[in-house]
């Protein structure tokens, strides 16, 4: 291999590892769809068009709510509190999670992203506001909600759909049941069976630490984790959660005792895999990145789509090029929305270590195609014209007499 394109394989790791940062979210959600031109005629001293005639005043917006519940195949509510997204022409964003029940209840529009889990005493009523509404422009919310429905996200599972369109301010919020399926070949699991043992005084601090969790109260959050796992040391999932209300307070060394423990009481829990992974590559320490990423794409590569390119570059820098080329190329089967463009780069990267110059060439021009204002535009630019120098050197040798 070339010196200098073997320097861009091997000797670029820190520059490789930039892509770690960015895919770290929990989750990756793509942004809702919004009318940023709109704006919301209420609180903004707006008023009902009492004359009828159009342009006299904006039009009132009514807030649509809707409401349903979450159950397995089987009838059962989950054991496990579940998010519920809305995908509106392929954009996906998370807008209620369940109650222990498996109810949910929500304000179509609310810009406060993940809501309150609904309760007992607000279930039977109009559901409270959350934030701002919807401003489409159109009265009784049917055409705001066309062509969108509602899913569960719970890794392990495939969840039915509520189409949301037609349904207008009028109608009944309680639109049913979504129904989650176990999905074959998927080993692992978002609900560890651990949770299914678990005493009420267990549960009951779980359901509270996960709810001040999601409320951006971490301190609090870890005090009612930490007593649910005292209470029952084997809840793996409580667990899981204090090592996230953990990290939020940057905790770092306590949070990887507290994933450690979730694999303990259960080796078929995910998250705590991915969790470990992350923390692992944002710290460089490469080796434990690869191991963690890969367990978690093992017992469960539905779910987790960003984990592909994230342990692609993990694997990348322990030099196990096999399976980061595996990875990376997974990563380019997604779906568009999923699909992160610096796949091809590490593919590219990946490939001249393997001295496929060829592929390199392609997998590094569709990166640029893809990303041309990316900050390494000039160096990956730069390689390139290494590459196709030497392709076309080693050509003119193959064809000398």
């Amino acid at each position: 291999m070339p010196r200098a394109l073997r320097c861009f394989g091997l000797g670029f790791f820190a520059a490789l590892s930039l892509v770690i940062p960015n895919l770290t979210a929990q989750r990756n959600i793509n942004p809702a769809l919004t009318n940023n031109s709109a704006t919301s005629t209420l609180g903004a001293g707006n008023a009902p068009n009492p004359t009828g005639i159009p342009g006299q005043f904006p039009e009132f917006q009514m807030p649509v709510f809707i409401s349903g519940r979450v159950v397995m195949d089987e009838g059962t509510a989950p054991e496990s509190i579940i998010v519920i997204d809305r995908v509106c022409a392929g954009a996906q964003r998370a807008v209620a999670y369940t109650d222990p029940s498996g109810h949910f209840s929500f304000q179509w529009g609310s810009g406060a992203g993940m809501l309150s889990d609904a309760s007992e005493s607000t279930r039977g009523n109009a559901m409270q506001a959350a934030g701002e509404i919807a401003t489409s422009g159109q009265r009784g919310g049917a055409d705001r909600m066309l062509g969108c429905e509602l899913v569960a996200d719970a890794p392990g599972f495939r969840s039915s759909r509520l189409d949301l369109s037609g349904h207008r301010t009028t109608d009944n919020p309680d639109l049913g049941l979504i129904i989650l399926h176990r999905i074959a070949g998927v080993e692992g699991t978002s609900v560890s069976v651990s949770a299914l043992n678990a005493p009420k005084d267990a549960k009951k601090a779980w359901e509270k630490g996960v709810h001040l969790l999601r409320s951006d109260k971490p301190a609090d959050a870890e005090k009612e984790l930490a007593k649910a796992v005292e209470i029952y040391p084997k809840y793996a999932n409580a667990w899981l959660d204090l090592g996230r209300a953990r990290i939020r307070q940057r905790e770092v060394s306590a949070a990887r005792e507290a994933f450690l423990k979730a694999i303990d009481a259960d080796g078929k829990l995910v998250e705590p895999y991915v969790e470990l992974g992350r923390m692992a590559s944002r710290a460089r320490n490469w080796p434990e990145a690869a191991r963690y990423l890969d367990r978690a794409l093992q017992l469960d590569p539905v779910d987790y789509p960003r984990l592909w390119l994230e342990d692609a570059v993990a694997d990348f820098n322990v030099q196990n090029f096999e399976r980061a080329e595996k990875n990376a190329r997974e990563a380019l089967k997604l779906p568009l929305q999923d699909r992160d463009p610096r796949a091809n780069e590490v593919l590219g990267r990946i490939l001249i270590n393997k001295q496929d110059y060829a592929g390199a060439s392609a997998a590094l021009r569709t990166y640029l195609q893809l990303s041309p204002s990316a900050k390494d535009g000039d160096k990956v630019k730069a390689k390139l014209e290494e590459i196709d120098g030497y392709l076309a050197a080693a050509k003119s040798s193959s064809t000398e007499p």
